[in-house]
């Protein structure tokens, strides 16, 4: 599978005429230059994504990608693999955290079986059936999927996202659930990153120091292994990765793609976020960072993605928690964005009662195609 596979991966930029408008506007507000910092820099973000003098957000979406990991039997995570499918029947019944922030977001919830283990209990009608395999196998022994799969997996979540944006969605929002896929996270990471494994294998679910020290160990006996190629992303998903990985970076290739806003949640959806980047960079600028959370391996993603997150909640849940806690933040972007008055509209003076039109001062922050 090559990065341009009839098009499917070619990503269209966002509309750098419109991010300059939205930056003009923001002058023009009645407030100080800059002064309300990355909601600034988000509204004008949305803005050259939707090619739009008034951006909105009103179609929201969370996609949660569930898989397995047959690297679990290595003793890398705190929780039995029985929890990934217990998981997913929490989240169907809306007792899970995502679960409450979505409601509270008002935003529309598909759960998506990208190779769970064990069977799901309870009503799984609503439950997105994407699945090739029980879960990876054990990439300490091999590679976690056949590099087929890994094209395969990321298609789907690439026709998953193209499908929402027809539903009308101009947000979405991804997480995940998988025993074990931090591991996987941080295989991918240090590969991707150039960076050891010891340096970006956290604690993940709460294991001790021992056991992060032997996650990663194995994680540096996985890639010594199967030498996953970093100039190969297909390649270093099929050796290292895992299904729920793949279809979250197939989603976010989809996103931006029909130019939609896609939102990261914390470390396993950034190693996915890498996976996309790497086989379309301008995918990079659709994205958007909703927190940073205490995994060190997250921490040096968002910095070579060059995201900057929208929250430090020193959170580490997953299952798009972050993600979705953002969203109310994205719309008092938009709005701040859409409904303050100019200076001129509210008859208020500007700086040393002169107009702040034209005026050189500039925000000092981050580009917001960021």
């Amino acid at each position: 599978m090559s990065p341009d596979d009839n098009g499917l991966f070619i990503i269209k930029p966002i509309s750098s005429n419109h991010v300059d408008a939205a930056r003009a506007r923001q002058e023009t507000l009645t407030k100080p230059a800059g002064s309300l910092g990355r909601l600034e820099d988000i509204a004008c973000q949305i803005a050259g994504i939707q090619h739009s003098d008034t951006p909105s957000i009103t179609n929201k979406w969370v996609v949660i990608a569930a898989a397995d990991h047959g690297v679990v039997n290595e003793g890398v995570s705190a929780f039995p693999q029985a929890v990934t499918a217990q998981m997913v029947a929490n989240f169907l019944n809306g007792g899970a955290a995502v679960s409450a922030l979505a409601r509270q977001a008002n935003a529309q919830v598909k759960i998506v079986n990208a190779g769970v283990a064990n069977p799901i209990p309870g009503d799984t009608s609503k439950l997105v059936d994407a699945k090739f395999a029980d879960g990876t196998a054990n990439f300490a022994q091999g590679p976690a999927m056949p590099h087929k799969q890994a094209g395969e997996i990321l298609r789907k979540g690439i026709a998953f996202a193209q499908q929402l944006s027809k539903e009308g969605a101009d947000l979405i929002a991804v997480g995940e659930m998988g025993i074990g896929n931090t591991t996987a996270a941080s295989a991918i990471t240090s590969v991707m990153l150039n960076e050891s494994p010891k340096t970006v294998t956290g604690h993940g679910t709460g294991i001790d120091e021992v056991t992060r020290l032997k996650k990663a160990y194995v994680v540096s006996k996985a890639i010594n292994l199967n030498q996953p190629d970093a100039r190969k992303p297909v390649d270093v998903l099929a050796k290292v990765g895992g299904y729920e990985i793949g279809f979250l970076a197939g989603v976010i290739l989809g996103a931006a793609k029909t130019q939609t806003l896609v939102i990261l949640d914390g470390f396993i959806s950034t190693s996915a976020a890498l996976i996309a980047a790497a086989i379309a960079p301008t995918a990079k600028r659709y994205m958007l960072a909703s927190h940073k959370s205490v995994e060190p391996g997250h921490i040096l993603t968002l910095e070579h993605l060059g995201l900057k997150p929208a929250v430090d909640l020193d959170m580490r849940l997953g299952e798009a928690s972050g993600a979705v806690l953002s969203i109310p933040i994205v719309e008092s972007a938009v709005r701040l964005h859409n409904e303050m008055a100019t200076f001129e509209e509210a008859q208020v003076s500007g700086r040393d009662g002169a107009s702040t039109e034209g005026s050189p001062e500039t925000i000092d922050s981050e580009p917001a195609t960021q």
